[in-house]
């Protein structure tokens, strides 16, 4: 299976793109990683943090984004 991001962010400059609730599916495709990985990362606690309504599992963007910008690094040593 290979992986891809399929949603550019140019042009993503409306507040409601960035705070909307989107499925886990989503959020993987955000993420270039598989469903697998994320739900894994849930039962770890070493993804970003989600939402549950009932059995649904949701994620917001910004925090998506927000999450991968603080795992930003400039080198390996960091």
């Amino acid at each position: 299976m290979s992986l891809h991001c399929t949603q550019p962010l140019e042009g993503k400059n409306d507040a409601s793109f960035w705070e909307k609730f989107i499925p886990e599916t989503e959020a993987a495709d955000f993420l270039c990683q598989s469903v697998r990985t994320i739900q894994k990362w849930r039962v770890t606690g070493a993804g970003p943090q989600f939402y549950k309504f009932g059995r649904s599992v949701r994620y917001r963007r910004r925090e998506l984004f927000d999450w991968v910008e603080a795992r930003r690094r400039a080198h390996t040593s960091q």
